[in-house]
């Protein structure tokens, strides 16, 4: 009877086993922690299934395993039952399929989500997401670039998934759209309380070339190297430091963009609303060389108030020359104040004008007929140019180089660098030239021989050389040619080799050309005109008397 009890009951506890649902393989079921023991948690999952998890799966990035018996957790059933007898469990592959719920849910009501990061790959870094592992790239760390990243390992914080794939189990998260619309949030509300014209307190937070980012409690505005003060500022360095506390005014809030402009020199006075009193025309003053450009050079008056010398106003000699080859940077300078344009915030400086004119300084100390010396600067066709006083340029033209020679073949006898003597002849300040003579140096000999010498005079010359157009004579060092046509008014005696090198002879001078410095010489001429004197004093043209009669009694009447 009681065998017949025994078989019922295991019948019946068979029939049980059958009816009971068996969970499938791939699903995520509940169970009981019973034990830990060799860093394993053994876990009955009921329906007389154990199954062993690694402790490390029931901790969190860096964190130590929270597990202890009689805890409930939930796993997944990789396999109901292995060689062992056991079933194959995963609480890691659980809690994923449980945050991808979370997550998909959360990407579909664009929530955010918490997270930590826990390493670095390539392009950025992994994050887990409460059993799922995304990807952070790098340009999504912050707003801006982050070269450590150590103190964010580990820290839970929010993110915002931009994309995920279940099935490929890809996520993409970023934690900088955190930031911008935690940090959007915050400039609406600091923007909201900042008006044009304020003066408010900011932290240098960062410094370019062109300016400085100034935090304003939770906004930057910038301050442009323009705005900084009144003065040139090279580079914003020079006035401000990262981290230093400034007092700015609040320039101009765009609505739109949420920019701010800021400057610190709108809570200075403008140095310019005193230029035109503290600086009158034609008054001299001394500046520094702040800037130096290819048309002139800025000299700083005051703090504040700049002016221009352009480089025609910087020297009265140095005409085609850098502005850097005449003043140099930081250098103090005398300069005049030409011109003041307040509407531009100009002014026109001269700085020639602290000096007085050379020419009119060299017209004063060398009056025409003064006698110079200086060196040979330059050669050119038309003449030479001679180095003065006053670092000064004196021409000496081709036709001032020599009484005898053309002036062509004069200036072949100069070299730049020889030393020179001249005499000076003109002086025109205005067109600031100077015209000099070398030939004028032992005054005009020409003049000085035929001072007393007219056309019509008879003179007495000296035969220096016999040639077949005629013969060359010398009177008082200056050499004429008398032509062998001029020779004689007698045909036959007009030939040149009839006279001798040392002859005397009386001739009459029928042209004085003082610019070709010749004298224009006949004996013809003097013939012609001793026998037109000699008609009329002892005879006419109806006396009847024979020339050689009129001559002879002329002749005789000189004895």
């Amino acid at each position: 009877m009681s065998a017949n009890a025994s078989m019922e009951e295991f019948e019946a506890l068979l029939n049980e086993s059958f009816e009971m649902d068996t969970p499938e393989e791939g699903s995520v079921v509940k169970g009981k922690v019973i034990a830990i023991e060799a860093g394993q948690a053994i876990i009955d999952v009921g329906y007389k299934m154990e199954g062993r998890v690694d402790l490390k799966e029931f901790a969190n990035p860096g964190e130590s395993p929270d597990i202890a018996p009689g805890d409930e957790v939930e796993v997944f059933l990789r396999q109901v039952e292995n060689s062992r007898g056991e079933a194959v469990i995963s609480r890691e592959m659980a809690r994923r399929e449980e945050a991808w719920d979370r997550l998909e849910k959360a990407y579909a009501d664009e929530e955010r989500v918490e997270g930590a990061i826990f390493g670095r790959v390539k392009g950025g870094f992994t994050v887990d997401l409460g059993g799922a592992v995304a990807f952070l790239p790098g340009s999504q760390v912050d707003v801006r670039p982050v070269r450590d990243a150590g103190p964010l390992m580990g820290l839970k914080q929010p993110f915002q998934i931009l994309k995920m794939d279940r099935r490929r189990g890809n996520i993409v998260v970023s934690r900088r759209a955190i930031l911008e619309e935690s940090r959007a949030e915050q400039r609406a509300e600091v923007i909201g309380n900042l008006h044009e014209g304020q003066a408010v307190d900011g932290v240098v937070k960062n410094i370019t070339e062109y300016g400085a980012f100034v935090d304003l409690g939770g906004v930057d505005g910038l301050l442009h190297v323009t705005d900084m003060a009144w003065r040139r500022v090279n580079h914003p360095s020079e006035i401000l430091a990262i981290g230093e506390t400034v007092k700015v005014q609040v320039i101009k809030i765009n609505k739109e963009t949420h920019r701010i402009s800021l400057g610190m020199k709108q809570l200075q006075e403008d140095p310019w609303d005193l230029v035109g009193a503290k600086y009158p025309l034609n008054s001299v003053h001394k500046g520094r060389v702040t800037n130096i450009t290819d048309y002139g050079a800025f000299v700083e008056l005051e703090p504040g108030v700049e002016g221009l010398v352009h480089v025609s106003e910087m020297s009265w000699t140095k005409k085609n020359v850098h502005p850097g080859k005449i003043v140099s940077t930081s250098q103090e300078v005398e300069v005049m104040v030409l011109e003041i344009d307040g509407a531009k915030r100009r002014v026109s400086l001269g700085l020639k004008q602290t000096m007085r004119n050379p020419w009119e300084v060299f017209a004063e100390t060398h009056p025409e007929g003064t006698e110079v010396e200086g060196e040979v600067k330059n050669i050119t066709e038309f003449g030479l140019f001679i180095g003065l006083d006053g670092d000064i340029d004196g021409m000496v033209h081709l036709s001032d180089l020599s009484w005898d020679e053309r002036g062509e073949d004069a200036i072949q006898n100069y070299r730049k660098g020889d030393m020179v003597s001249a005499v000076v002849s003109e002086v025109d300040v205005e067109k600031e030239r100077i015209s000099l003579s070398i030939k004028a140096l032992g005054g005009d000999k020409f003049a000085e021989a035929v001072g007393g010498v007219k056309r019509g005079s008879i003179i007495t010359v000296e035969v220096t050389a016999i040639e077949d157009g005629g013969i060359e004579v010398v009177f008082e060092g200056m050499k004429s040619f008398i032509r062998r046509s001029d020779l004689s008014r007698d045909r036959a005696e007009q030939r040149p080799e009839r006279f001798s090198v040392g002859n005397k002879v009386d001739v009459r001078v029928t042209n004085v050309d003082s610019k070709t410095r010749r004298l224009g010489l006949s004996i013809k001429a003097r013939e012609i005109a001793e026998e037109k004197e000699a008609v009329a004093q002892y005879g006419s043209s109806d006396s009847g008397a024979s020339l050689g009669d009129i001559l002879g009694a002329a002749l005789k009447g000189d004895e």
